[in-house]
């Protein structure tokens, strides 16, 4: 068996593993790189293999930066099936429906201001190219050993990230593979606990929050709280960048454990999202996933998705109409890293004034604009023009969806024999920091993956 490393290897996106066993081509994940621009234009690059060549793609699970190349895959020639957890299926078209659509405003965008003399960009992928891919899915669930290609087997653990999310393990040649996907903090709120693994002979680990430790969750619960009561002081807005599958309903979650602790009643709060109630959807349709506080929240009245003063907006017009709200709004919108999505509308509208109260719930890829807002820039740039931030900004990092340091030594923790490790998914300082307290903890051989190596297990 071997496995050679094409994204996610030295940064948090782009996740794409290509594993060869019993003469098979196997890939795990097929994400999209976001980020810095020439970054994602590296999305429109050919693939280093051949997509036609491939027996079986496996999904972790159903983020875009874990699927959103898959309809350039099948696109590109790739026929195979695709194997993902059945909750993270069913999120699958939804997402990339709505990162089809915004690909193609963005290509629309860009062919507005570009010279006459170059060609027209096209999207990376269209809505058409999405459905193409849905007749390949092969839904899965958890705890079930698959035959996924002749002679190689997969078996899919919960990992406790978003709904669905999985842990993959993955048998060929005599050996065993098992690849994290994106691991939760033990005691998310709705999802279960990640599944400890103890057989292995290479596991392939994310680092997203490789060098640090969460604050205490219900700490960073009640600093929500706190953020909401100084806004509501001010007579401001609050904008919380989210993606809409994971911490928007995290969110909601909260929202509905605090209703009247944080007087949420006088407020007006929209989850700004065209897929919004489509994801709500599919989370009522999948309670068997959820943890037992979560069945318990969602027993009682009002349920967390039927808030009385949470407002859907799907049309453009809805959204354009929150800008109208002078005061008294909390508005969740995507992308989760302000580099896409509705929440750019509503941060050009608002970063000007001090009033506003920007949180951000979870991690910041380099490059992005949540970065820049994070790290306190004092301008920054939204569809070509320049806005001055006088809005306050709040990092509240309790609420990741994905382990720190701690969880992720004690996921490893679990295998026998401290099998040999290689860590996907982080940028290099969160990587290099995990592996010296790994090693301080007895790891003898963790490899820091890079794209186009190539690891025999």
């Amino acid at each position: 068996m071997q496995v050679e490393f094409h994204g996610a290897a030295g940064e948090v996106t782009g996740s794409m593993h290509l594993v060869e066993a019993a003469g098979r081509r196997i890939l795990l994940d097929c994400g999209m790189l976001q980020g810095r621009r020439e970054l994602e234009a590296r999305n429109f690059d050919p693939f280093p293999f051949d997509p036609a060549g491939l027996d079986a793609l496996v999904l972790s699970h159903a983020h875009i930066d874990h699927i959103g190349r898959v309809p350039v895959l099948v696109a590109r020639g790739f026929r195979g099936p695709i194997y993902m957890q059945r909750a993270g299926a069913d999120l699958l078209p939804v997402m990339l429906a709505d990162a089809a659509s915004l690909a193609e405003s963005d290509a629309e965008r860009a062919n507005r201001h570009r010279d006459p003399e170059e060609p027209p960009q096209p999207p990376l992928f269209t809505r058409e190219d999405v459905a193409d891919v849905l007749p390949l899915l092969r839904p899965l669930d958890y705890g079930v050993r698959t035959t996924v290609a002749p002679g190689v087997e997969i078996c899919l653990r919960d990992a406790g990230h978003i709904l669905g999310s999985s842990i993959v393990e993955l048998w060929g040649d005599g050996r065993k593979l098992v690849f994290s996907g994106d691991l939760g903090p033990r005691g998310t709120p709705i999802l279960r606990d990640p599944e400890a693994v103890a057989e292995a002979d290479l596991v392939l680990m994310e680092s997203t929050y490789g060098d640090r430790n969460h604050r205490d969750r219900q700490a960073t619960v009640a600093e929500l709280g706190e953020v909401f009561e100084h806004a509501w002081r001010e007579r401001g807005n609050v904008l919380i960048p989210a993606f809409a599958v994971g911490r928007s309903q995290e969110l909601l979650y909260w929202f509905a454990r605090h209703w009247k602790e944080w007087g949420l009643e006088r407020w007006r709060i929209f989850l700004d999202s065209p897929m919004a109630g489509k994801v709500v959807a599919i989370y009522d349709r999948h309670h068997e996933l959820f943890d037992e506080q979560a069945r318990e929240v969602w027993a009682r009245k009002p349920s967390p998705f039927r808030l009385p003063n949470l407002h859907f907006t799907a049309s453009t017009q809805e959204s354009m109409a929150i800008n109208q709200v002078g005061n008294g709004a909390i508005v969740i919108a995507g992308s989760g890293m302000a580099n896409g999505g509705r929440i750019l509308h509503h941060l050009r509208h608002r970063l000007g004034r001090r009033e506003t109260h920007v949180v951000f719930v979870g991690f910041q890829a380099e490059g992005t604009l949540g970065r820049r807002l994070v790290e306190r820039a004092p301008w920054v740039r939204i569809h070509g023009q320049d806005y001055r931030v006088q809005a306050q900004i709040h990092t509240v990092g309790g609420l990741s969806a994905h382990t720190d340091q701690r969880g992720l030594i004690e996921w490893y923790g679990h295998f026998n024999g401290r099998p040999r490790l290689a860590l996907v998914h982080g940028e290099d300082r969160a990587r290099e920091a995990l592996a010296g307290e790994l090693s301080e903890r007895g790891a003898e051989h963790v490899i820091l993956a890079r794209p186009g190596m190539r690891v025999t297990v």
